[in-house]
């Protein structure tokens, strides 16, 4: 079973890690090793974190059984529109119905109207993920990240009909 634990300031070292490890196993085929060591550190750095910490993000560890596998971060300025900034999952977690059982507890927990994120256009595993989450493409974007680099981009969003759903809800 899947638990979304809300981190904490001294969680961040942790996260920061778990990145470092899942964006050199993921992304270095996709964007170059170049780009991946200064994606984390402009986004994942410990400093970088706890600057989207204390903008807003609410970052969450997702723990299966009593093992940490991943985390994600979501924001949202109306408690109904949110933006998933972060979905991380060890990749020998994947296939496993891990991401998805993410998603039910992720949405179970806030309760959004919509849900938005964006993807890296040769991410194919991930957008294939999302799709088959209830996910659409709204827009394709080109993001200049400073230094020469540019995230290339897929908009994805989902949207909620009005949930029964009420109240505090925890996983």
């Amino acid at each position: 079973m899947i638990h979304l634990i809300l981190a904490k300031h001294s969680d961040l070292g942790a996260i920061a890690e778990m990145a470092r490890q899942i964006w050199n196993t993921h992304y270095v085929p996709m964007i170059g090793q170049a780009q991946v060591n200064y994606m984390l550190d402009k986004f994942y750095a410990q400093h970088s974190l706890a600057a989207q910490l204390q903008s807003g993000h609410r970052f969450y560890l997702i723990q299966q059984n009593d093992d940490t596998i991943g985390f994600l971060s979501v924001s949202s300025a109306n408690n109904c529109d949110y933006f998933l900034h972060k979905l991380y999952i060890y990749s020998q977690k994947a296939n496993t119905g891990a991401g998805t059982e993410v998603f039910e507890r992720l949405i179970y927990l806030i309760n959004p109207k919509s849900l938005t994120l964006t993807v890296n256009r040769k991410n194919f595993k991930s957008i294939n993920f999302y799709f088959k989450n209830g996910f659409r493409i709204k827009s394709v974007e080109d993001f200049d990240i400073g230094n020469g680099y540019e995230m290339n981009d897929f908009v994805m969003e989902r949207l909620f009909s009005d949930s029964p759903l009420t109240g505090n809800r925890q996983t």
